[in-house]
């Protein structure tokens, strides 16, 4: 697994690539945004494009990661799940939690409405 961050104005943009699974990186996610909102970032986007696979662990952890940014006030939202990677967040009905988005311009729209 590998993850890189990026700024486009006020958001930051997290890329995955590779898997999200236990074993694999455990409590990454979860440990870097919250890294994130500890240095003031209120939105937060997580790009799965190159995301290939995602296990129960996984899901934790992107969960994990959603309830730790309503806490802080900030709002973290998806962008463009791989197939099998959405397939499985609606398998297991964790789909509606999240806001997901097929463009990044979308998303930076989406966040930009809300201010």
């Amino acid at each position: 697994m590998n993850i890189e961050t990026r700024k486009k104005g006020d958001v930051v943009i997290v890329d995955f690539q590779g898997r999200l699974a236990i074993g694999v990186g455990d409590e990454v996610l979860p440990a870097l945004i919250e890294q994130l909102l500890s240095e003031g970032n209120r939105k937060i986007l997580l790009n799965l494009s190159d995301m290939d696979y995602i296990d129960s662990n996984g899901l934790g952890e992107l969960v994990q990661s959603l309830k730790t940014s309503k806490r802080f006030g900030a709002s973290l939202r998806l962008l463009k799940p791989q197939d099998r990677v959405r397939k499985t967040l609606r398998l297991t009905n964790l789909l509606p939690m999240f806001s997901v988005y097929e463009t990044e311009a979308d998303a930076l729209k989406g966040f930009a409405s809300e201010a």
